[in-house]
């Protein structure tokens, strides 16, 4: 046993040596931190590359700012008919007043100024007297004042049909909730297209009913223009709301009997009309006859109608008036959108100083107050709108583009763009300024985007306008796929078509004994078809000629999986085999072209040479 004092020495030793370990452990502990940390940072960099990289979306899809349930009032008893909308949810865009809540306007400082509002709006109380359930408040650009749908404090909704894409506005949130399924319908305000241009990028029905004073319980934007209206995916649920929103009549369906293309307005898009007006044609000669269709020149017919409008053309586009008149209706409206916007709003924002987009400050900094214009603004909605109601009448529809292209990318320059956003307020233009009802209608997708068309109706047509869209609205969706599938095969003849051309381009070098024009030839026809084993085949023959061995048996063997039949294929990788000294590789092809072609002197002659240098 150890003396105490031994024993102190033993126990301030074995202290030394443990201190030692523990100072070990504490170094060897702070590495393996140091190490995790290092690796928990890359991690982190990883998945913040991978955010970037991959767009998060929400269950759903970013489209509300809030979340709730108004309830419809119960059931009428029998025999009176149940409610209309009866089952059906829907969603109202955050520039709609509900009792209890802010109304925000897509603006935090808007929200924070602000008192919870004491009533629900009559448009949002009609749609729950009609038997719909409301379930939320819906994202809206900032202020309601652009078309983009980007909101940077509440985030962008996601384009359900095309997630790296905007998904417009100014009422995304409510296209969006639509789009994605989680609404049956749903409520939105259009000033300058806020509900038609988010239909046509979600890929759904937009409407925007005619021109009239909004009531009480809806935040203005320009009221001039401002028209409440409504998404849906089934023409059905949007013939139905509309008719409860709008308080329509029902009544015996009144086929259109004119219906117009608008050429020069289809001249504004960026990718082919040719495939929509080919939609549109088709159906109207199917359901209406050959007679009822007909093309007219609307800016032209502007032009000789609507005399104010001249005070707007600065100057024609390339020379072109119909443009030039198409773009001086577009000013007009943009003047007086941000005219009826600053003074709404001016006052406000002077006195709150809020953080608002880009795009509301940059307009009203850009605006030039004209009392003179401000008036022929006004003149000119009303001559638009007898214009369009003297070439419509009350039978007829006019058949324009919704949007000039595909929805651009998320955050993309073309969205600030001078020619997007001529081409887009040009389209949205006449239905904003006429007052005139517009209906976008989806049309499937052009390289995986949506497509879509406009019809309009004069103003106070709504109720011919919905049943025009309820009647054509299958049948337009079965021409569009028959477009589609004849479009894909005629593009497939075309190709083939073409690598035929190709092919012989360079059967003409090959004989001339330009090997290498010859091989860039073949080549082609192969990268428009590349199932033709001729192509390989006489690629070979070509790259044999230069001496290129190992490409000319490449080619030979695509020719074998794709024929096992072809002679030439066996006698032509016969060769470049035993230039490359795989004799007896080489000497098994010539066998095989000999079972084939028994008589072939080129494989015998090959065969009997080859044996030489087999054992």
């Amino acid at each position: 046993m150890l003396s105490p004092h031994r024993r102190e020495e033993g126990e301030e030793a074995n202290s030394d040596f443990s201190t030692q370990r523990k100072i070990e452990r504490r170094g060897l502990m702070s590495a393996n931190s140091n190490l995790w940390v290092l690796l928990g940072l890359g991690i982190a960099g990883i998945l913040i590359v991978a955010r970037k990289l991959k767009r998060v979306v929400k269950e759903d899809f970013g489209a509300f700012v809030e979340r709730f349930e108004l309830l419809p009032p119960p059931q009428p008893a029998p025999p009176k008919a149940p409610h209309p909308l009866t089952g059906l949810t829907f969603a109202v865009a955050d520039v709609f007043d509900i009792e209890g809540y802010v109304t925000g306007f897509g603006n935090p400082d808007w929200a924070r100024t602000h008192e919870v509002a004491m009533h629900t709006s009559s448009l949002v109380a009609t749609l729950i007297d009609g038997g719909a359930t409301c379930v939320g408040k819906t994202v809206i650009d900032d202020m309601a004042f652009s078309l983009s749908g980007e909101n940077k404090y509440f985030g962008t909704p996601t384009n359900p049909k095309s997630p790296e894409r905007v998904p417009g506005g100014c009422s995304s949130g409510s296209a969006v909730a639509v789009a994605g399924g989680i609404v049956d319908f749903a409520l939105g305000m259009d000033t300058i297209g806020g509900v038609r241009v988010p239909g046509a990028f979600c890929g759904i029905l937009g409407f925007r009913p005619s021109h009239s004073i909004l009531n009480n319980g809806v935040l203005h934007v320009s009221p001039s223009l401002d028209a409440p209206g409504l998404f849906a995916k089934d023409p059905s649920v949007l013939h139905r709301a509309a008719h409860v929103l709008l308080k329509l009549p029902y009544a015996d369906v009144r086929p259109p009997r004119r219906v117009i293309i608008a050429d020069d307005y289809f001249q504004l898009m960026k990718i082919s009309s040719r495939r929509i007006t080919q939609v549109v044609t088709k159906t109207v000669e199917v359901l209406f006859g050959k007679q009822s269709l007909s093309h007219a020149n609307v800016g032209e017919y502007l032009v000789s109608k609507v005399s104010s409008l001249k005070k707007f053309q600065v100057g024609a586009v390339n020379g072109d008036s119909k443009i030039s008149s198409l773009t001086s209706l577009a000013s007009a409206m943009r003047l007086l959108h941000k005219y009826e916007f600053r003074i709404n709003y001016d006052n406000w924002i002077n006195s709150v100083k809020p953080t608002i987009a880009p795009c509301v400050s940059d307009n009203l900094s850009t605006l030039e107050e004209n009392g003179i214009l401000i008036d022929c603004c006004q003149t000119a909605r009303s001559e638009v709108q007898l214009a369009i109601h003297s070439l419509l009448k009350d039978d007829g529809i006019l058949v324009l583009p919704t949007v000039s292209g595909p929805p651009p990318k998320l955050n993309s320059k073309e969205l600030l763009s001078e020619d997007y956003q001529r081409r887009l307020l040009n389209l949205s233009a006449i239905a904003s300024m006429s007052g005139c009802c517009q209906i976008t209608v989806p049309l499937g997708f052009h390289e995986k985007l949506p497509v879509s068309v406009s019809f309009i109706a004069r103003h106070g047509g709504d109720r011919f306008l919905l049943d025009t869209v309820k009647t054509i609205y299958s049948n337009l969706q079965d021409q569009a796929d028959v477009v589609v599938k004849s479009s894909s095969q005629s593009i497939s003849v075309s190709k083939e078509e073409s690598a035929e051309i190709a092919k012989e381009k360079g059967n003409n070098a090959y004989k001339e004994k330009q090997w290498q024009k010859a091989i860039n030839l073949y080549t082609e026809a192969i990268k428009l078809n590349g199932k033709n084993a001729t192509y390989y085949s006489n690629r070979a023959a070509a790259y044999l000629e230069l001496g290129s061995y190992m490409q000319a048996e490449a080619d030979c063997s695509t020719v074998i999986n794709l024929d096992k039949k072809n002679v030439k294929a066996f006698l032509r990788r016969g060769t470049a085999r035993e230039m490359l000294g795989y004799y007896k590789e080489a000497i098994e092809d010539f066998r095989y072209a000999l079972v084939l072609e028994p008589t072939n002197k080129t494989a015998n002659s090959a065969v009997n040479r080859l044996k030489k240098f087999i054992p």
